[in-house]
Parts: structure tokens; sequence; C-alpha cells
């Protein structure tokens, strides 16, 4: 197969290029260079310049390369920049001119030449050979170590497709790991999902600056992962503002434009002085805007303004202000059906909708119970100085009860930190022992035991499946079902209530198949999922 044609594109040296007479040969000159090297053919050269006024340097440049390479064919062309120094003008004149050149990649091979032109030029080169626009590799050269006629110095290429470079890929892989353990705090999550959702969000978080979404319930870490997003586009130099949290539930009446937008003096009632509002504070920064669906539908219209136009008017103003923030929203609510309802304005729900995650409650990620215990253990241990362990027994007990169905964790996380705090002070010199297990057992069962009754009450059998059937089943199947109701009703899916229905049999199966096992037990009464899970 024929070696592809080696065609260099860059732009003349006003300087590095210049000389008259025969002494021009004495002094190393980048382009005329280029076409001197014994074991490399330049088959075409595209020497860009701009304006008349080095007209006559081209032609003696291409009168010396023809001279020493014969076998290059050269073209020039004369960009219109007027400023060799404005980074807009050459960019934009370097893009017209990659869009109209026509590249053929599978037969030719490019070099583009950063040695010669301004700084701004060889930047734009360097921009634009690693955006492809230039589907090329960067050569640099530089002259012998001393001047020597007919010595052309040296050149070397710069492949910038990184995929090629195994330690920089490896370097890369190893950042975004570090970023992914940064945002989960250095727990190993066992959770597929989950761990799959992070991987994500690390990815968005160093790449995009557009709002994100976190759904979930209350105490699932919308927070916490949050201030974990602005914690790491910090740490990479990507954000330099402060990070502003605010529960939108407690904002209440007029104070709530105030608070998000701040006021002038003297624009209401008790308005004493102007007040920056926290959409300024978060200028450059980043604000988290939790339960985003209590705002009202006024707020909600100014905040997509701030969002898209970066400027309001804070209350009472006539000038508007300008602020440069990244907006996380949360929210436990399913935003989609206050869209529906009226509650929740459409236009604002797409801006922020672009990347939307969906945090699992603490019952929903099983597996990751006991790592976030030995992690919320050492924390206590650091904040108290105090080493502080389970023994083997009471360990397996409250893991045992903890992944069980009977554990609601209503409070997610939070619910879970409690206990390990309260497991870790009542603890006898630094071990926590059964009995202590036990009663927080208790305690946590109470505690859940009224948030039980108020979401999930007994479940009417007779509005389920028809009075008749009803009346036709033994006491023993009424009781069962209703059980098994209650947890449909309390899960995600099919499969969420199967694993907490069958958590002690799936152990010993080798392919457990809760969900099939729990369609079929329902398909007894002629119930399925679509009627029982929840609502």
């Amino acid at each position: 197969m024929k070696n592809k044609r080696t065609v260099v594109i860059g732009f003349l040296g006003t300087q590095l290029d210049n000389g008259s007479g025969a002494a021009r040969w004495e002094k190393w000159r980048p382009s005329v260079a280029l076409t001197q090297y014994d074991d490399q053919v330049i088959d075409r050269y595209e020497l860009l310049y701009t304006g008349k006024r080095f007209e006559s340097l081209v032609q003696r440049v291409a009168q010396d390369i023809a001279s020493v390479s014969p076998e290059t064919a050269l073209r020039t062309h004369d960009l219109p920049i007027d400023d060799a120094w404005d980074f807009e003008g050459v960019y934009g004149a370097l893009y017209d001119f990659a869009q109209h050149y026509p590249f053929d990649p599978e037969r030719e091979e490019y070099w583009i030449h950063i040695t010669t032109g301004s700084h701004v030029a060889q930047i734009c080169l360097f921009l634009m050979t690693e955006a492809r626009y230039f589907p090329g590799k960067l050569l640099q050269t530089s002259p012998p170590k001393r001047q020597q006629a007919g010595n052309p110095g040296n050149y070397a290429l710069i492949d910038l497709d990184l995929s090629r470079y195994d330690q920089i890929a490896q370097r890369f892989v190893r950042e975004q790991q570090a970023g992914v353990a940064f945002l989960k705090s250095g727990i190993a999550t066992r959770n597929a999902r989950f761990n799959a959702m992070i991987d994500e969000i690390e990815r968005v978080a160093v790449k995009s600056k557009a709002p994100m979404l976190l759904m979930g319930p209350t105490g699932a870490g919308k927070s916490f992962l949050a201030r974990r997003v602005y914690e790491l586009k910090k740490s990479r130099h990507q954000i330099d503002g402060k990070f502003i949290d605010l529960n939108c539930a407690t904002l209440h009446g007029d104070g709530a434009a105030s608070t998000l937008f701040g006021h002038i003096k003297g624009a209401f009632t008790g308005a004493g002085s102007d007040r920056p509002g926290l959409l300024r504070s978060a200028h450059k920064g980043l604000l988290f805007l939790d339960e985003i669906g209590e705002l009202g539908l006024d707020e909600q219209a100014m905040l997509l303004k701030a969002i898209e136009e970066k400027r309001f008017f804070p209350v009472g103003a006539d000038a508007e202000v300008h602020s440069d923030f990244q907006l996380i929203a949360g929210t436990n609510r399913d935003l989609a059906r206050e869209v529906a309802a009226g509650r929740f304005r459409e236009d604002l729900y797409a801006r922020i909708n672009l990347w939307t995650y969906e945090l699992p409650g603490l019952a929903q990620r099983a597996e990751d119970i006991e790592p976030n215990l030995d992690f919320l253990l050492a924390q206590y241990g650091a904040e108290t100085g105090e080493r502080v362990r389970f023994n083997t027994e009471a360990r397996a007990r409250f893991m045992q009860f903890a992944i069980s169905p009977a554990a609601a964790w209503s409070g997610n996380f939070r619910d879970l930190s409690a206990a390990v705090t309260r497991l870790a002070t009542l603890s006898e010199a630094g071990r926590i022992g059964i009995e202590c297990v036990n009663e927080e057992i208790g305690r946590l069962q109470r505690q859940w035991r009224h948030h039980v009754a108020d979401e999930h009450g007994e479940v009417d059998l007779d509005t389920v499946m028809g009075a008749e059937a009803a009346a036709g089943l033994d006491l023993f199947d009424a009781l069962q079902l209703r059980s098994v109701l209650q947890i449909c009703r309390q899960s995600d899916s099919l499969s969420d209530a199967g694993r907490k229905l069958y958590a002690v049999s799936r152990a010993a199966k080798a392919r457990p198949n809760d969900a099939d096992r729990l369609k079929k037990y329902l398909a007894r009464f002629s119930l399925e999922w679509e009627h029982c899970g929840r609502k």
C-alpha cells in the first residue's frame, strides 16, 4: 500500500523566515528548514500569511523551498487577519480556512506547524487540532545547536489523540476514579445502580455547568451530594465562589423573593437596607435549592430568568443585577406530576431537567448499609477521639435487622447516622454489645411504627379485589395478603417488593427470582402488580 502524502500547514515566520542575500542560508529559517530533511519529504506545504506587506517574503520563501525541495508543492493563503494578536480574529480566520479546506485523511497525513506565527496563532492552531478541525498532528521544530548552513535543525510530532498514550489514559482513569470516590466520601458502596449514577454525576460535574436535578426522599443525601459536587469542582479550579444551600420549604410569603433575589432599601415595610439575596451570594459558585417544588409560581418565573440570562431584578429595583451561578436543585416530589397539576412551571422544569438523578432511599440500598455503618463509626471516632467498634455478635444482629423488611429507614441516612451516634455514645469502653444493639432496634421500631401506620394503613381487601372475592378468603389468607400488599405499597417495583418479602429464603437460591415469585403469588388472587404497587 502506498504511503500517505505528507502535508504541512503553518504560518509564515515573519521574523524567523526573514532574510535576504546569500547570508540568509547561514541562518535557521523554520519554514524552509522543514523541506531540507534527508529522511522526510514534504509533499505539500500550505503556507499561511496575513496581508500584502508580507508577499515579497512569501515569494522569497517559496523560491527557496523550490530550490532545496522541488518535490514540495507550495500553496500560499492570505488569511483575512487584521491583528495577529487578536484571538477572536485569528481563530475565526483559521476556522473558516479549516471548514473550506479539502482534507483527505485517508490519503494524506497533516502536520500542523506551531513554531511560526504569533503566540495567539500557535494557540489557535493547537486548539483547532485538539478539536479535530485540523485532523492531524502538531509539528514543533527547533534550530540546530550550532548555526550551520544546510543544517535544518530538529523536528518533533505530537499526536493529540490521548487515547494513544497509555500512561496519560491511565492517569485520566485514576483521576476519574478519585473524583467518584470523593463524591462518595470514600465509602465503598456496593449498590450497582447507585455506583453507576455517581460515575455519571462525576463526569457531568467536571464537564458541564448546566443545572442538575437531584430527586429522592428526605434524608437520601441530596444536600450532601450537592456539596461534594461543589467541592469537587472547586478542587479542579472550575468554580471560585461559595456554596449556598437553601431549603425552599423554609420560604414563606413575601420574604421568599427577597431571600432569593434580594431587595433594595424601602422596597417594602421593614426593608431598612439593601439585601443582596442568595443568588448574588452564589456568584461564580454553586446554589443548591432543596425542595424546589415548594417555590411559588412567581419565584419560579424569576428563577428561570436568572438561570437563562444570569440577570434578574431584586425586589423593588428598576435595574437588573448579574450573578453567574451554577444550580443544583433537589426535590422529593414528582415534578412532572406537579407540572401536570399546574403547581410547577413547565418551562422551569424543562430547564432544570437536563441532568436528573434519583437518589434511592436507604431501604433500596440495603447492600450499602454496612459500608456506611463503618464510615459513620470512623466519623464518630474522628470527631470525639474515641475508637468505637461492634463486637461480632452485636454487629451481626444489627446488620440482620438493618437489611430486613422490618427496617423502614423512613428517615434514610439520617436515621442510620442517629442510630450509630446513639450506639457509639452508649457503648462500654468503645465496644458496642448485643444489649445496646437490641435496645437501639427497639427504639427504631417504635420510631417507625407511627410512620408506617400513617403512611401505610391497613389494606382494605374489599377495595383491592372486590367484596365478593375478599369474603371468600380464609382468615389466614386474608391476613397474609394484607401484609403482602402493605409491603407492595411501600416498594418502588415488583423486584423491590420481592426482595423484601423473600429476604431470607432468597439467600438459599443460586438464582433468586423474587419478582416472579411475587407475581405468581398475586396471580393466585387474580391481582397484578399495577394495582398493588406504590401509587
